[in-house]
C-alpha cells in the first residue's frame, strides 16, 4: 500500500487535512441554521476523515449521515474518528435536545452547578469532562460501540446514525441513494471535480445531488474560487491538461444550479482564515 505521506492528493483526497485545518466546531456549520441537520438524512460529499460528518451526526442530531469519499485510506480513518469521537463523549445533557431544536430553557440550579463546571460548548467531547479522557483512548484504545438490539431508535442516534463508503459518489451511485436525501453537504470539493471531470463533471455533479433531493431539499456549497486552480492543476500533467479547456468558472455555479431546479443561492458568508476563508452558499430544490 502507498504511503499516504506521497499520495499526490489529485481529488483533494489530503491526509492529514485537519492537521491543517483543526476545527471541534466546524465554523462552516456555525453558519447554517440550527434546525437544518435535526432529524435529516445527510449525505457529505467528500467526507474526508470524517470530522463534518461525526458533528453533523452527533451534535447537530441528523437521523442519518452518510459520508462518501474517492479515497479508501480516508474512509478508514473516518470510521477510525467516529469511534474516537464516540469514546469522547461523556452523558447527555437533559436540555440537549432542546438546545438541538434551536430553544433555549432554564436550566434548575443544580443544572447550572453541573455545567458551570464544564466548559460550555465542547462540541463532541460535551458532558463529563473526565469521562473518558483522551489520554485514555490512547493509552487504552477506543470504547466499544454498543449494540443497538432491542433499543428501538438507537440506530437514529449517534455513533449508529452514521456511515461512510468509498465511492466516486458522482459517477457511481451508493445504496443510500435510494432513499433520498434531506441535506447534500459538499465542502471543498468542486474544484476536484470540475479539474477531473471538466465542465461536463462538475454539471453531472449538481444534477446528481439534484436527482438524490427530496423537494425542498438543501444544498450546501463551499465553491472554491478560480484563482485556487492554478496551485491544484499543477499538481498532476491530467488536471494541468484538463484546466485548458475549462469554460464554467465558479462563479457561474449559481447559474447552472438555478437551470437545473434550484432556487437561488442564499450567501451564508466565509468563515475561517487565509485559504481556508472561502463562502458558504445554501441552494433549495424548488422544482
Amino acid at each position: 500500500m502507498p504511503n499516504p505521506a506521497t499520495i499526490v492528493p489529485v481529488y483533494g483526497n489530503y491526509h492529514g487535512y485537519y492537521s491543517k485545518r483543526p476545527s471541534v466546531n466546524d465554523p462552516r456549520l456555525a453558519l447554517l441554521p440550527r434546525t437544518l441537520f435535526y432529524g435529516r438524512r445527510v449525505l457529505d460529499v467528500g467526507c474526508n476523515e470524517g470530522w463534518v460528518t461525526c458533528e453533523i451526526a452527533q451534535r447537530l442530531r441528523a437521523k442519518r449521515v452518510i459520508g462518501v469519499d474517492v479515497d479508501d485510506t480516508l474512509v478508514r480513518l473516518a470510521w477510525k474518528h467516529r469511534r474516537f469521537v464516540w469514546s469522547q463523549q461523556g452523558p447527555p445533557h437533559e436540555d440537549d435536545q432542546a438546545e438541538a431544536h434551536g430553544h433555549s430553557s432554564r436550566p434548575s440550579a443544580s443544572r447550572k452547578r453541573r455545567r458551570s463546571s464544564q466548559s460550555v460548548d465542547n462540541g463532541p467531547m460535551s458532558g463529563t469532562p473526565d469521562y473518558f479522557p483522551a489520554a485514555c483512548e490512547h493509552m487504552f484504545g477506543p470504547l466499544p460501540i454498543p449494540d443497538t438490539t432491542g433499543h428501538e431508535g438507537a440506530s437514529d442516534t449517534f455513533p449508529h446514525n452514521v456511515t461512510f463508503r468509498t465511492a466516486d459518489w458522482v459517477n457511481t451511485p451508493i445504496p443510500d441513494d435510494a432513499e433520498r436525501y434531506h441535506v447534500v453537504l459538499a465542502f471543498s470539493v468542486s474544484k476536484w471535480m470540475h479539474l477531473n471531470g471538466g465542465d461536463e463533471g462538475i454539471m453531472t455533479f449538481f444534477r446528481r445531488v439534484y436527482e438524490v433531493l427530496e423537494p425542498g431539499g438543501i444544498f450546501v456549497l463551499e465553491p472554491q474560487e478560480w484563482d485556487t486552480y492554478a496551485k491544484a492543476r499543477r499538481m498532476d500533467p491530467r488536471l494541468k491538461e484538463n484546466a485548458k479547456h475549462l469554460k464554467l468558472r465558479p462563479d457561474d455555479f449559481g447559474r447552472l444550479l438555478q437551470d437545473i431546479g434550484f432556487g437561488p443561492a442564499t450567501h451564508l458568508g466565509s468563515p475561517g482564515e487565509g485559504g481556508f476563508k472561502r463562502p458558504v452558499d445554501l441552494y433549495t430544490k424548488i422544482r
